[in-house]
């Protein structure tokens, strides 16, 4: 379920809003003051933000900047300015739609369900794009097959790759020297564990400051290894 969070000095319209959203199955909240809606926005994760322009104590203007600093999230301004400077204001600084009061609340609902379809369908295309993963300085780029060490590049052979990528993709679960081998190998580990020994010291050679004390890639002795986070 999507989380919106309304930002809206005026009680009865963020009452109406959250009405109609609510029976479009969308969670929300509401804040009527600036500031409040404005830690709310930075300190909480929602999918999208409806967007008064005049508040008390902070106005939709400054709050609009400061999200858009860090996060991505679709933002919708509303306000019963009807200037184009105003919209023009309001989206070169970042919001993603303008709209002008009055306004039906199932044009809002539409607008919502539109501009939520759009992220998602960005963010899906990043993600297919830039397959990453990343903890604690290493970068590992499944799509390319690159890793990076606090933004050097190493060189990884297909199954130094395979291993760490696998390790990292399942951190703080410990794996047998068995299950690894079957995993990266696949074929039943009939006296060949060793390989994998020697593939986690090269691997530890290339992300470990100090191979002796490992940060990343754990031995759990008698039992085998795992990726801390």
């Amino acid at each position: 379920m999507s989380k919106i969070l309304i930002i809206e000095d005026e009680e009865a319209i963020a009452e109406l809003q959250k009405d109609y959203l609510e029976i479009n199955e969308f969670e929300v909240e509401i804040e009527n003051d600036g500031q409040r809606g404005l830690t709310k926005a930075l300190s909480e994760d929602f999918d999208l933000i409806i967007l008064d322009l005049m508040l008390p104590k902070v106005d939709g203007y400054e709050i609009c900047k400061k999200v858009r600093e860090e996060k991505n999230i679709p933002i919708i301004m509303v306000s019963a300015k009807k200037d184009d400077i105003d919209k023009i204001r309001g989206l070169g600084l970042g919001a993603d739609d303008y709209m002008t009061k009055p306004f039906s609340p199932s044009e809002l609902v539409a607008r919502v369900k539109a501009h939520l379809a759009r992220y998602e369908r960005l963010i899906g295309t990043s993600q297919r794009q830039n397959n990453m993963v990343e903890i604690r300085g290493i970068k590992i780029d499944k799509t390319a097959r690159r890793v990076y060490v606090n933004g050097e590049e190493k060189v990884f052979t297909t199954k130094e790759f395979d291993l760490l990528t696998f390790l990292a993709e399942n951190p703080n679960r410990v794996f047998s020297k068995d299950e690894l081998f079957r995993e990266i190998w696949d074929m039943e580990s009939i006296g060949d564990i060793a390989t994998v020994t020697v593939h986690i010291k090269k691997i530890r050679e290339k992300i470990e400051d100090d191979t002796s004390k490992p940060q990343y890639i754990e031995t759990i002795w008698g039992v085998g290894y795992r990726f801390k986070l």
